[in-house]
């Protein structure tokens, strides 16, 4: 099989081959058919996540390299391990399946209520275990993989988390009425993402703010109500007045500084802020006006397996505005890499073995 593996942060993924494994027990080999390329796969690559005030948090002594990444995968099954066949509820060799990479040590309280991708003791395909960017992965168990049959499967693996992850999230707020505005932070794959779901998810078109006006024209093209710029002089303000006094909730799918404290900014009385992007920093709270404007600041992290389980139904059912989507070969993973680093992907990079 081939992979592309950190093998050192910061440097170039190596073509690597080694033998293609033999699943045991309930394991089950996928051959990778699409494996969408996630911005955090950056910080990943880096070995670090940017805490703000020159503090970081080292992936070092957590991540084990060589580690292949990539957590959005879709694909067939190539082979089943002899308890897989007997537990796999359908799933034959060529079923072509999406994969749940979130996936937790399968025995603690958060893997008992459902919630694996809250797991202390992750198994996470693509970030403590090895994922998509390779031509083959290996999947614990075959309750982790979701039927897409009538999507394409350059469009399915975007589902296991810039999907989800805006599934998640937008759950978070809804439900919201005609007089909740709704702001979403960020069009990059997450944010693209939360703009096709919210209509579907809150009921409510989203306001969506990005400093990018090719994201923004995305965007609108995905359902949202307008599109701002957020940097612009009084942008905050004029929001305000705009909506009559704030938005009801936040989604900040970036998750700088700037793009957080935007959201804080424009919020209504009573109004949540939701941080979703993991891009760093920090922000500083005037802790009084907490309280007084009664707001709520929150995370949300991925999704669970049955939220994803239910997203791929959503989609199965049609009516969503498109997703952008770019195949790419396997082979150009550092070029795409490079290119969202730039920010020069607008939608999703999909890698193709």
């Amino acid at each position: 099989m081939r992979c592309y593996p950190v093998t050192a942060f910061g440097a170039p993924l190596p073509r690597t081959d080694r033998p293609t494994p033999t699943p045991q027990g309930t394991e089950v080999l996928v051959r990778i058919t699409a494996s969408g390329v996630c911005h955090s796969d950056l910080h990943l690559l880096e070995g670090k996540f940017d805490l703000g005030e020159g503090e970081s948090l080292d992936l070092a002594r957590t991540m084990k390299l060589p580690l292949t990444l990539g957590h959005e995968i879709a694909g067939e099954v190539a082979a089943l391990g002899p308890q897989a066949a007997r537990e796999s509820g359908g799933v034959a060799v060529g079923a072509r399946r999406v994969v749940f990479p979130w996936i937790g040590c399968g025995s603690c309280g958060f893997c008992s209520r459902g919630d694996e991708q809250l797991c202390l003791r992750p198994r996470a395909l693509g970030v403590s275990t090895d994922g998509g960017y390779a031509d083959h992965v290996m999947v614990p168990h075959p309750r982790y993989l979701l039927d897409f049959a009538g999507l394409p499967d350059t469009y399915a693996c975007t589902l296991a988390c810039s999907g989800l992850t805006a599934f998640g999230a937008l759950r978070k707020v809804a439900p919201l009425c005609g007089a909740d505005p709704l702001l979403i932070i960020g069009a990059g794959g997450v944010g693209l993402a939360g703009v096709r779901l919210a209509k579907r998810v809150t009921g409510i078109a989203p306001i969506v703010a990005d400093v990018d006006p090719a994201k923004r024209e995305a965007a609108l093209a995905a359902g949202a109500a307008v599109a701002v710029d957020p940097a612009a002089p009084g942008a905050a303000k004029a929001l305000i007045k705009d909506t009559g006094g704030g938005v009801a909730a936040a989604l900040d799918f970036v998750g700088a500084a700037a793009s957080s404290q935007f959201g804080l900014d424009v919020l209504r009385k009573g109004g949540r802020l939701v941080i979703v992007g993991l891009f760093g920093g920090s922000i500083r709270l005037k802790l009084p006006l907490v309280p007084m404007r009664n707001i709520t600041i929150g995370g949300s992290y991925v999704g669970s397996l049955a939220e994803l389980t239910e997203l791929v139904g959503l989609a199965q059912a049609g009516g969503l505005p498109p997703m952008p989507v770019h195949p790419r070969a396997l082979e150009q993973v550092n070029e795409t890499l490079d290119a969202l680093r730039a920010g020069r992907i607008v939608g999703r990079a999909v890698l193709q073995p």
